[in-house]
C-alpha cells in the first residue's frame, strides 16, 4: 500500500496531469470557437519551455491539424512579461552532466515540435508579446504568422552560454535580409518592439493592449481561410501607430553588418571588425570576445550551411550539434557563469578561436547513425 505521503504525491501528480483548464498547469490547451489555443503558463520563469510542455503541445497540434472544426491555432504566454524566454536550459545542463536521457530527449522532441509548427497545415498564429528568446523563437518563428508588440524582446543569446542558435535558427536566420541573421546569431543582439517586424522575424505588429480583442476576433472567424486570417491581422496591424515613425535600429549599421559579417570564417570576421575600427565595429568585437569560441565557429558554419537546406535538414544538423554541445565543456561552463553562479566570467575551453580546429568542428557535424533525429 502507498504510504500517506506517497499517496498525496500521486494525487498531486494526478492533479497536475488533469491540465486542460487547471490554472496551475504549465501549459493550457483549449478549443474556443474555430481556434485551438495554446497558452504557456509558467509566468514566474518567463514561460520557459520544459520537456513535459513539449510533450503536451505536440500531440495537440497534430490533433487540431486533423480536426475539420479547427481552423487555426493560436499560441501565447501568460504573465505579461514573456511569450517564452527559452528552453529550460538549467534542467538540460543538470541532466547532461550526469548523462541523463533528458539531454537527448529535450532537443529531439523540441525539434520535432519545431518541425510540426513549420509544416502545420492549419494557420498558426504566435502572439509574441514580451520576451521571446531561444526555445520561444522555435515555438513561433516557423508558423505562418508572428504578431509582435511594443513589449516584444527578441534574441538568440546562445553563443553566450556555449550553445548555438538552435530550434531551426540555421534555417530562418540566414534567410533574413542581408547578414542580419548572422549578426543576431553571433552577437546575441536584442531586437525590441517594431524592430522585430522590421528585421523580418515578425509578420505583424499590434499594440499589446489590443491582443485580447484580436484574439477574440480570431476566435469568432467562421471557417476562415489563411487569407481571412491574414486580412484580420493586417487590419489590426495598419491601425497600430506605436513607434511607426522610428527607423529600424540597425538601419545605420546595415552596410557594415552586411560587409563585416559576410566573411567565410570567424577569424576573418574578427579581422574585418578590427580593421574597420569604427565605434560600432569595436562594440561588436567586445561582444564577440565574451562568447564561446567553439559556439561562434559552430554557429557561423550552421548558418552558412543552413542557408541552402530545408527546415528538416537544418533540424537534423542542429540535433547533431546539440549532442556535440552535451559532450563538450563550454555549455556547462556557460550555464554556470551566466545562470547558476552568475559571475558572468565563463572560462571557455578552448579559449581562442584559433584553437577550435576544423577537425573538431567536422566531428560536431557528423551523423549520429541510429541516434540521428528522424522527422
Amino acid at each position: 500500500r502507498l504510504k500517506p505521503f506517497n499517496r498525496l504525491q500521486v494525487i498531486l501528480q494526478h492533479l497536475k496531469m488533469s491540465k486542460q483548464t487547471d490554472s496551475t498547469a504549465e501549459v493550457l490547451l483549449e478549443k474556443r470557437g474555430g481556434a485551438g489555443i495554446i497558452t504557456l503558463n509558467r509566468p514566474k520563469v518567463l514561460n520557459a519551455l520544459t520537456l513535459s510542455m513539449i510533450q503536451q503541445i505536440y500531440p495537440q497540434i497534430k490533433t487540431w491539424e486533423q480536426d475539420p472544426e479547427t481552423f487555426l491555432i493560436i499560441i501565447k504566454g501568460t504573465g505579461g512579461k514573456a511569450f517564452c524566454a527559452g528552453g529550460d536550459i538549467r534542467a538540460i545542463a543538470d541532466a547532461g552532466k550526469v548523462g541523463d536521457r533528458l539531454a537527448h530527449d529535450f532537443f529531439r522532441e523540441e525539434y520535432i515540435l519545431n518541425n510540426a509548427i513549420g509544416t502545420c497545415k492549419k494557420p498558426y498564429v504566435a502572439l509574441i508579446d514580451g520576451i521571446t528568446m531561444g526555445g520561444g523563437v522555435g515555438l513561433s518563428v516557423h508558423g505562418h504568422f508572428r504578431v509582435a508588440t511594443e513589449k516584444t524582446l527578441f534574441a538568440m543569446p546562445e553563443t553566450a552560454i556555449g550553445l548555438f542558435p538552435d530550434v531551426g535558427g540555421g534555417y530562418f536566420l540566414p534567410r533574413l535580409s542581408g547578414k542580419i541573421g548572422y549578426y543576431l546569431a553571433l552577437t546575441g543582439f536584442r531586437l525590441k518592439g517594431r524592430d522585430v517586424l522590421k528585421a523580418g522575424i515578425a509578420t505583424h505588429f499590434v499594440e499589446s493592449e489590443k491582443l485580447p480583442a484580436l484574439e477574440k476576433d480570431l476566435i469568432a472567424l467562421k471557417s476562415p481561410s489563411t487569407e481571412n486570417i491574414a486580412d484580420l491581422l493586417n487590419s489590426y496591424h495598419v491601425k497600430s501607430k506605436v513607434d511607426q515613425e522610428k527607423e529600424f535600429v540597425l538601419d545605420e549599421h546595415m552596410e557594415k553588418i552586411n560587409s563585416l559579417f559576410s566573411a567565410n570564417s570567424m577569424e576573418e570576421i574578427v579581422k574585418k571588425l578590427k580593421q574597420d575600427g569604427s565605434p560600432f565595429a569595436i562594440k561588436q568585437l567586445e561582444t564577440i570576445n565574451k562568447m564561446s569560441p567553439t559556439s561562434l565557429k559552430m554557429t557561423l558554419r550552421q548558418l552558412r550551411e543552413g542557408a541552402s537546406m530545408s527546415l528538416q535538414d537544418v533540424l537534423m544538423m542542429e540535433y547533431r550539434l546539440s549532442q556535440a554541445c552535451m559532450r563538450g565543456h563550454d555549455f556547462y561552463e556557460g550555464v554556470r557563469a551566466v545562470l547558476t553562479e552568475k559571475d558572468q566570467s565563463p572560462r571557455w575551453k578552448p579559449a581562442a578561436l584559433e584553437e577550435v580546429s576544423d577537425e573538431f568542428l567536422d566531428d560536431c557535424f557528423k551523423p549520429l547513425g541510429n541516434n540521428d533525429l528522424k522527422l
